[in-house]
């Protein structure tokens, strides 16, 4: 894993890249790639690359070529000559071992072990349609001189993270980070107001927009072409729920053993490393398979990895030591306070490059330290929830839109209204208010209110309230689930379960790859998703409904696939995602964090957000009510204002958490 950056200049401008911008676009990024630094320079195109050595240490440099000069000899079917193809690639190409020796076979050459050669021969043999054949995570750069054509590429599933700012000259920046875009001096850091309203409701903006104006980024599953200052971008994979004639013609049994056999599959090819793996271990059903995957299929014990808060509700380490216990790991665990918390968190905004989207990430950032003293690899289980239906929200909106629509059809209008006025007449913040106030009987049995609105940060009633009129008269309109809306109506999956796995692959598990890419990277450590093997994430997908949500059991294939190989503690516990205190932090030693992020007078001063509104809820807050999250929303917001938009210095590396770790 890497950090990449590039510029390339439209010949008309008569322009050679500038090679200091270019080294500090690359340098920014000096935490995703500490082991290595390499550069290409050519007339008006260049190429930067920070390394993480993982897959053939002693070779592998970047970027690398298909000439001599640059440690490749290739074959071009076109009869291009050698040296005229450079890349930069950041990821792991999990099928590399098996693509060598057809290539090989067709008469090319390799001069190391990488999985980024493997890139280069297969993009002589197939151009653009190199991404097709790779099995991976990756976000790469293939400069074509013979075409004068650059190739961007990211893998399906959106793992590896690609920005790209488009000049109105023609030129073209990307990198892996926002960062290093902003350090080319061609990018200005502003904040795109029409992505404000997105990230409010979804934690993120959606699609290709990010908060600043005009960085974009490249979807998962597409490819970006730039020739001499046009741009093409295209679609190279989708996701697809359609299980043709197949379905419903085989047993649960079949369905779970092939199951089973993919995930095996997948775990195994993610261990491809010549440098240390571990685990990131909570002690919930999706790590601990793949823990106990990996013991079976590794000689020793593996290295396995935990963080806690001391408080008792966000504290799960019993779980993850059982699951320790039960495989022999080598375990290690560490406790993050609240002042280490918030000591850290300016800099974990900086390196996320957006507000933290996620109130896990600086835990995330405390185990991948941790881990990084130990291996270099960790696998997570990050994406099952997604595949599987594994939160609590799908449920919840399926059950209350097919209750809401029997109900509407059944009870007369004077009735709905009536019931809907004594649940609102209750008291505010009793149990049973807040939980009839988030069903069909107090919402419209429509997506709107039954999903997006009910599980939003800020829904657009309270947006309305929030965003000032100046932002709302600027925005024209206020929707913030329009890019959601329209992956749902892309879809060939025709259920709603399915259709809200396909929307939050798109979404919301976008924001939590990014999480976890940039967290891990700036301990420069590589993290890896098992779970979304694309070949095992197309299988997922076509499955019956009942083998992912049945009843009221979550990610049932997987519970089945594991009943004789996890404890059954394991198997059974509910989910808690990853529990963080910091609503109850902020009402007692830290609520100067709100004072100084959201009621300051430099927040105030902005003139985004309404101070009457924001201070009752604030009040809200301190009296019991439960806006963590919204709160949270906003005051990474502002952090992230002042370092990016303001230009106020990030926090030193030297500043970052300090925290004890223990090891069993």
């Amino acid at each position: 894993m890497c950090g990449i950056c590039g510029i390339a200049i439209p010949r008309q401008l008569n322009r050679h890249v500038d090679r200091a911008h270019l080294i500090s676009m690359r340098d920014t990024m000096t935490h995703r790639g500490p082991d290595e630094e390499g550069m290409y320079l050519r007339r008006g195109v260049g190429l930067g690359h920070r390394r993480l050595s993982i897959v053939d240490v002693a070779g592998g440099h970047q970027p690398m070529s298909n000439g001599p000069g640059g440690g490749v000899c290739g074959r071009r079917r076109d009869g291009g000559q050698e040296g005229e193809i450079w890349i930069t690639f950041n990821g792991e190409i999990y099928n590399h071992p098996q693509l060598r020796p057809m290539l090989e076979s067709r008469g090319h050459r390799y001069h190391n072990n990488s999985d980024t050669e493997t890139i280069i021969h297969l993009y002589e043999e197939r151009g653009a349609d190199v991404v097709a054949e790779l099995s991976g995570m990756f976000a790469f750069a293939i400069w074509d001189e013979a075409r004068q054509r650059l190739l961007l590429a990211r893998d399906r599933l959106g793992i590896k993270p690609l920005y790209y700012f488009a000049a109105d000259d023609g030129a073209l920046y990307f990198a892996s980070e926002i960062k290093s875009l902003l350090a080319s001096l061609a990018a200005k850091p502003e904040v795109n107001l029409s992505a404000l309203p997105d990230y409010l409701a979804n934690n993120s903006p959606t699609g290709e927009e990010t908060l600043f104006r005009g960085i974009k980024r490249l979807p998962p599953g597409h490819t970006l072409t730039w020739e001499d200052g046009k741009i093409s971008v295209r679609r190279y994979w989708d996701l697809s729920f359609n299980a043709g004639s197949e379905n419903g013609r085989r047993s649960d049994e079949d369905y779970i053993a092939e199951w089973r056999e993919l995930f095996r599959d997948a775990v195994q090819s993610h261990l491809m490393s010549d440098v240390p793996l571990g685990v990131f271990l909570s002690g919930g059903i999706d790590s601990s398979a793949i823990a106990a995957t990996m013991t079976e299929l590794v000689n020793g014990r593996i290295k396995t990895f935990s963080v806690a808060f001391n408080e008792a509700e966000a504290n799960e380490l019993e779980f993850a030591r059982l699951v320790s216990l039960a495989y022999g790991t080598e375990h290690h665990e560490v406790i993050v306070t609240p002042e280490e918390f918030f000591a850290a968190l300016p800099r974990m905004v900086w390196h996320e490059d957006e507000p933290l989207a996620f109130v896990a990430s600086v835990p995330l950032h405390a185990v991948s330290e941790l881990a990084a003293r130990h291996v270099k690899v960790v696998l997570t289980g990050e994406g099952s929830d997604e595949m599987l239906a594994g939160y609590a929200r799908y449920r919840k909106t399926v059950a209350n839109l097919a209750a809401g629509a029997a109900y509407n059809r059944i009870a007369p209008a004077f009735l709905r209204n009536a019931v809907k006025s004594l649940i609102e007449r209750m008291p505010a913040e009793t149990f049973i208010r807040r939980k009839l106030s988030r069903t069909f009987l107090c919402l419209r049995p429509e997506l709107d209110e039954i999903y997006f609105d009910n599980f939003a940060i800020f829904s657009r009633p309270m947006q309305a309230e929030l965003l000032t009129s100046e932002v709302t008269g600027s925005l024209g309109s206020l929707d913030p689930y329009a890019g959601v809306r329209e992956l749902i109506s892309r879809t060939d999956a025709d259920t709603l379960l399915n259709r809200l796995l396909y929307a939050d692959t798109g979404t919301y598990l976008q924001e939590l790859l990014m999480k976890q890419d940039q967290m891990s990277m700036a301990a420069s450590i590589e993290s890896r998703v098992p779970f979304l093997d694309w070949r095992l994430v197309e299988f997922t997908a076509r499955l019956p409904e009942r083998l992912k949500l049945r009843g009221w059991t979550t990610k049932y294939i997987l519970r089945q696939a594991m009943k004789d190989v996890l404890p059954q503690t394991i198997l059974t516990r509910p989910k808690l995602g990853f529990p963080v205190p910091v609503g109850q932090w902020l009402r007692g030693k830290f609520r100067w964090v709100i004072d100084e992020y959201i009621l300051g007078a430099r927040a105030g001063e902005r003139g985004l957000f309404n101070r009457n509104f924001v201070e009752r809820m604030v009040r809200q807050h301190l009296a019991g009510a439960d806006h963590s999250y919204r709160l949270w929303s906003l005051i990474n917001f502002e952090i992230w204002m002042r370092q990016f938009i303001d230009g106020e210095a990030a926090p030193s590396k030297q500043n970052r958490m300090a925290i004890g770790a223990t090891s069993g």
